[in-house]
C-alpha cells in the first residue's frame, strides 16, 4: 500500500522569540515493512542547523527559531510504501543494546498498579507472543481511551491508576508491564491511516516488545491489533521522550499555542 501523509505543526507565540531550538523527529526511515518513496520538510520561522541520527537510529533535524518570529510552522509531506508484516520488525539492531529496553524510565517506572497488572502473567510462559497479546488486551480494559485527561508528562502508573488515557498512555503502561515481566519493550511514534477519516488531530503511538525467535513485534494497544500496512513507523525510543515528534526550548516567547493538522490517506496516481 502507498500512503500519502501531510503533517503540519504550527506554534504561535504571544511575544517575539529571542532564541529557540527545535528537535524534530518527523522523517520516517526505510525499514522492515516500509519504504520511503518521497519525503520533504518545510520550515517557516526556523532554519535547519544540522541533521543527524540519534541513539535509536531516528532521523533528527535540529532547527533554530529565527529571532523576532511569532510563528513557527513545520510541514512534512511524503509518500510511504508499506507492507503487512503482522507487526514483526525483526531482530534487534542499532546503537542501543537490547538490555537498555528492559530498564525503567521516568515515564514507565512501575508502581503498585503496574506490578499488580504484571503479576497476572507468568514471565516464564513459553508462549511469550500470546502472553503479550493478552497483556495488550488487559491494558485496554484497564485504561479507557479518553482524550484530554492526560498529557505528555503522565506516567504509566498515573494513567493506570486513573483508568483513562490515550495511545501514548496505553503504550507506556504496556511497556512498563512488559519490562516488569523481563521483556524488553520500546515506544513507537508514527502514523496510522484510519478507515473512517483522512484528517486527524495528532499522530499515533504504539509499543514494540522483543519476542524470542521473532525479534521486535508491534502492539497497538489502543486498537487491539498488531500494526499492518496502514501504519508508518517514524521514531522509536525507551519512552515518549525519546520518540516525541517535536521537542525544544524557547526564550522570550511568552505563552505559546500549538495547532496540529494531519492527513493520512491511500496514495493514488492522481495525487
Amino acid at each position: 500500500m502507498r500512503l500519502s501523509i501531510e503533517h503540519t505543526s504550527r506554534y504561535d507565540y504571544s511575544q517575539p522569540a529571542s532564541h529557540g531550538l527545535l528537535r524534530i523527529r518527523l522523517k520516517p526511515k526505510s525499514t522492515h515493512g516500509q519504504n520511503i518513496v518521497d519525503w520533504a520538510m518545510e520550515l517557516d520561522g526556523a532554519k535547519v542547523e544540522t541533521r543527524y541520527e540519534d541513539q535509536h537510529n531516528n532521523a533528527v533535524v535540529l532547527a533554530s527559531v529565527e529571532p523576532g518570529t511569532e510563528t513557527v510552522v513545520v510541514t512534512c509531506r511524503g509518500i510511504v510504501e508499506t507492507a503487512d508484516t503482522s507487526g514483526i520488525i525483526g531482530q534487534h539492531a542499532g546503537h542501543m543494546p537490547l538490555w537498555a529496553f528492559a530498564k525503567r524510565t521516568a515515564l514507565t517506572r512501575p508502581g503498585a498498579q503496574i506490578r499488580k497488572l504484571a503479576s497476572a502473567f507468568d514471565r516464564n510462559d513459553p508462549d511469550a507472543l500470546g502472553m503479550l497479546h493478552a497483556l495488550s488486551r488487559r491494558v485496554l480494559e484497564a485504561v479507557t481511551y479518553e482524550i484530554g485527561r492526560t498529557d505528555s508528562g503522565t506516567t504509566a502508573e498515573q494513567a493506570l491508576q486513573a483508568g483513562h488515557g490515550v495511545c501514548q498512555d496505553h503504550a507506556h503502561v504496556f511497556i512498563a508491564a512488559a519490562r516488569e515481566l523481563g521483556i524488553p519493550a520500546r515506544y513507537v511514534s508514527g502514523y496510522l491511516m484510519m478507515n473512517d477519516r483522512i484528517e486527524q488531530e495528532a499522530g499515533h503511538a504504539w509499543a514494540e516488545a522483543h519476542v524470542p525467535d521473532l525479534g521486535w513485534v508491534g502492539f497497538d494497544i489502543s486498537n487491539g491489533i498488531s500494526p499492518d500496512e496502514r501504519y508508518v513507523r517514524v521514531a522509536t525510543g525507551c519512552d515518549y521522550r525519546d520518540a516525541a515528534p517535536i521537542t525544544g526550548i524557547s526564550y522570550g516567547t511568552g505563552d505559546s499555542a500549538l495547532e496540529v493538522r494531519l492527513s493520512v490517506e491511500q496514495h493514488t496516481a492522481a495525487q
